[in-house]
């Protein structure tokens, strides 16, 4: 760290870094509460998202009890084809959004089937949907924590770091020419002294 220079243009810089800081804190500040706000309800989606899919769990197994038989052939039934993720900015973090999923059901033979398969299709297409929007909400919840934890290293850096050294330093550039200005006034006495006691 350079070492600090006790003259007014180090006075003059020190104070203008101090309302530098002082005029950003503020932003900061603000920009993280919103990221808070942002979490909470990014926290309330993802659970509300894994709430749907125990409610479907728990629907598949009150409507659908026969799947526990093993002797209907259900591997690869429905499939997750294809889905595209968008972004969405949100107080300078870039989040993914679902736009588009696709899901495929595979063709089977309505004849070499029982006809509750039909039901279990559309519940494991509903199942692979409601699993998909949990882990983009749970990925939407992990960008979020990390923007609040550097937005709040950076809120911390300021009120903790930046600012008290600005301050602590202002304080000790005012000390020493206020000593200094103190000394020179003391010099002249003692010169003016000297004159008049030589004349």
């Amino acid at each position: 760290m350079p070492r600090l220079q006790l003259n007014k243009s180090a006075l003059a810089r020190e104070r203008t870094q101090l309302a530098t800081f002082r005029r950003f804190l503020p932003s900061l500040d603000l920009k993280r509460q919103q990221l808070l706000a942002a979490r909470a309800a990014a926290r309330a989606e993802a659970a509300q998202a894994e709430g749907a899919v125990e409610a479907l769990a728990r629907r598949v197994g009150r409507e659908v009890p026969m799947l526990a038989l093993e002797d209907v052939e259900l591997d690869g039934l429905v499939q997750l084809a294809d889905f595209e993720l968008g972004s969405e900015n949100v107080v300078g973090t870039k989040l993914p959004t679902l736009r588009r999923i696709e899901v495929q059901v595979r063709d089977y033979s309505a004849f070499a089937r029982p006809q509750w398969v039909d039901a279990v299709a559309a519940l494991l297409h509903d199942m692979l949907e409601a699993r998909l929007k949990v882990q983009i909400a749970q990925e939407r919840v992990r960008l979020l924590d990390r923007a609040v934890t550097t937005i709040t290293q950076r809120v911390n850096l300021f009120e903790h770091v930046l600012i008290p050294t600005a301050q602590a330093n202002i304080k000790k550039i005012r000390t020493a020419l206020g000593e200094e200005e103190m000394q020179a006034v003391v010099r002249s006495k003692i010169a003016k002294r000297k004159k008049a006691s030589a004349a």
